[in-house]
């Protein structure tokens, strides 16, 4: 209405509308209704939640990001003015994985963890695995061990091949931060890193019982596959593939920073896998 009054009178485009000038003018000095002024100050909230996510939380993480702050919507409310605001969170894809070769003659260890009870704690049920990424040298392998119960990453390494000393150093560092007691229940994939006698000589070490998944399915090993979903659609998708120096860096932060300490887990009640053991203690 204002621009077109730079063209015509406001009383000739009040008649052409069919609206009464007092009307009109009435509209201009209304102030924004209390439910205009709160949506205002939710999209502010949104725009700053969805950049602390790196955008990767949808509807229902920014939902409850936002019921964190005292903010009382619902999600229906946040995801019509995420559309109306362009956000969107990260769309998981799927990935095919080939780090495994379990063709091999080493020991394999029964799938304990299928029938086992869900943990209770932490330092009960660890599961690990590995996956790669692409950089400008050439692959980078990262092999990670996660605590089942908190969904927290515990230990982690990288390297440019997938030599055992890859999966021993991220059990050595996960050993090293949460010294579990003995009986610690450890599940993986067949592949030959695992079976390999160094490999079963640490967890034997530690007194920690060995399980394997079935071979070449992958949902043995949910909690770990999802694990790497998150790290490719919320952290590589979109990046230029850099060195393998500066891919070691980003992925430091990325778990330590944000997926340790920061990332809402809905199987957590919405709460990071730090915040989730904190509350624990």
């Amino acid at each position: 209405m204002k621009a077109l009054a730079l063209q015509y009178t406001v009383s000739d485009l009040c008649r052409a509308l069919g609206v009464c000038r007092s009307g009109y003018y009435a509209w201009l000095r209304r102030r924004p209704s209390r439910r205009q002024q709160a949506n205002a100050q939710i999209v502010q909230q949104l725009r700053s939640l969805h950049a602390q996510s790196r955008g990767s939380y949808g509807r229902p993480r920014l939902t409850a990001a936002l019921r964190q702050q005292g903010q009382r919507c619902s999600q229906a409310r946040v995801g019509r003015l995420m559309r109306q605001q362009g956000l969107r969170g990260a769309m998981r894809r799927r990935f095919r994985v080939a780090t495994t070769d379990s063709r091999h003659d080493l020991p394999i260890a029964p799938n304990r963890l299928a029938a086992s009870a869900a943990p209770s704690g932490p330092n009960q049920v660890w599961v690990t695995d590995i996956t790669y990424i692409a950089t400008t040298e050439g692959w980078l392998y990262l092999a990670a061990v996660m605590d089942l119960y908190s969904r927290r990453i515990v230990g982690w390494a990288m390297a440019d091949n997938l030599q055992t000393p890859l999966v021993t150093a991220a059990l050595l560092q996960a050993l090293g931060f949460r010294q579990p007691p003995p009986g610690l229940l450890h599940h993986s994939d067949r592949g030959c890193q695992y079976a390999s006698a160094e490999y079963r000589h640490l967890l034997a070490a530690h007194q920690i019982e060995a399980s394997m998944s079935r071979s070449g399915n992958c949902y043995d090993n949910a909690a770990m596959e999802s694990f790497w979903g998150r790290l490719k659609t919320e952290w590589l998708a979109g990046q230029a593939p850099a060195t393998r120096a500066e891919t070691q860096t980003a992925i430091f932060e990325w778990i330590e920073v944000f997926y340790n300490r920061q990332r809402l887990h809905s199987s957590l009640g919405y709460q990071s896998p730090v915040d989730f053991e904190t509350q624990l203690n």
